[in-house]
């Protein structure tokens, strides 16, 4: 890459070009290919190339490596292999080889039954080598990621339906460091599969507790309907209201959820905390005694504060007006309709003032 991405990555859609412009150079003549000229959707970009192969007169294959940058991604130091066939015939197909998920939920960018390279990858590619083919000339590029079935496990495509390796992603060509804007786009594409299907009202949860608690309650859910928020529920409450949803039920441990009845829709500890300040002055909206408040204030968990509560019958009076001040909140910003069940670890629900029961029919 050259000096002026330095501090940036590359996307996985951007390292499968480079390596399907490097095979096409090589099969048009070009020996010793250490680095590729790549034009992304916003600049240029050089990418250093880790090995050429010629398979045969028109077939080539080359490797580059997802090199590290300033950020936690799962995708840095993998090999991504571009595959290209010379056709004797006009027009570029892009397959999916091994790693390469494919999609079988619609509602994605990608439509069901295809591999899953998002469509800015997919033009890149055909732009960069098209350049290189010859009047009549034709190329199938088979991107494929050895590791890729094994990375997949730890990022949304289980969840999304992909199946069988990763995703080949990039909008600029450029990964930008510590962001979180790819993983909000991945926990959007939830809700684009969950609209596909026609629902109207969706489970939100924040993470992997919420989405059991949510499949316990509700015994007849269907797994699309349970959305994983993350630390962002603003962001997912808004491209919810944005596709015309009906009614979202905020649903999970107390830990998590109760951050948005004091406004915080992003609830990242490092963002903001305020659980025991949340929960110490809705005890004390409720008459809770200046001891009890004090002991609230001094513990570190919000279980150990559960059972403070507890101790004093007041569990459910606290509960439910934290629940009135999710609602209030959500609704100060969204035109939908809400309800919300807050959980303990042990499975109990803390509130009552909730509308949905366990034999709800969803729309």
């Amino acid at each position: 890459m050259n000096g002026k991405t330095r501090d940036f990555g590359i996307t996985t859609g951007t390292a499968a070009t480079a390596a399907a412009v490097a095979s096409i150079l090589h099969l048009k003549g070009e020996k010793d290919i250490k680095k590729v000229i790549v034009d992304a959707p916003y600049d240029k970009l050089e990418i250093d190339i880790k090995s050429v192969e010629k398979l045969s007169k028109t077939k080539a294959r080359s490797i580059v490596v997802k090199r590290p940058y300033n950020d936690p991604d799962i995708t840095v130091n993998i090999d991504i292999i571009a595959t290209v066939q010379l056709n004797k015939f006009p027009g570029i197909t892009i397959k999916g080889g091994k790693g390469v998920g494919t999609v079988t939920k619609p509602g994605l960018q990608v439509p069901p039954g295809e591999p899953a390279i998002n469509p800015t990858p997919k033009k890149m590619i055909k732009r960069n080598i098209k350049k290189y083919l010859s009047p009549g000339e034709g190329a199938t590029v088979t991107i494929s990621v050895p590791e890729g079935e094994k990375i997949a496990k730890k990022t949304m495509n289980p969840r999304l339906g992909i199946k069988g390796g990763i995703s080949i992603l990039g909008t600029t060509g450029i990964a930008r460091p510590m962001s979180t804007e790819a993983y909000k786009a991945s926990l959007a594409c939830q809700i684009d599969i969950a609209s596909s299907k026609g629902w109207e009202e969706l489970v939100f949860v924040p993470g992997n507790i919420g989405e059991n608690l949510a499949k316990k309650h509700f015994k007849n859910i269907e797994e699309d309907r349970i959305i994983q928020m993350g630390n962002f529920p603003g962001h997912m409450l808004k491209i919810a209201s944005e596709k015309h949803l009906k009614r979202i039920i905020l649903l999970g441990h107390a830990g998590k959820i109760i951050k948005i009845g004091a406004g915080i829709f992003n609830t990242k500890n490092t963002i903001a905390d305020g659980r025991r300040e949340i929960i110490t002055a809705h005890a004390a909206l409720n008459s809770a005694p200046t001891s009890l408040i004090l002991k609230i204030f001094k513990k570190r968990t919000v279980e150990e504060m559960i059972r403070e509560l507890d101790n004093e019958g007041l569990t459910q009076a606290v509960f439910n007006s934290i629940a009135s001040s999710i609602l209030e909140k959500c609704k100060e910003r969204y035109s939908m309709d809400f309800d919300v069940l807050i959980f303990d670890l042990k499975g109990r629900i803390l509130n009552t003032n909730f509308k949905t029961r366990q034999n709800h029919t969803f729309q």
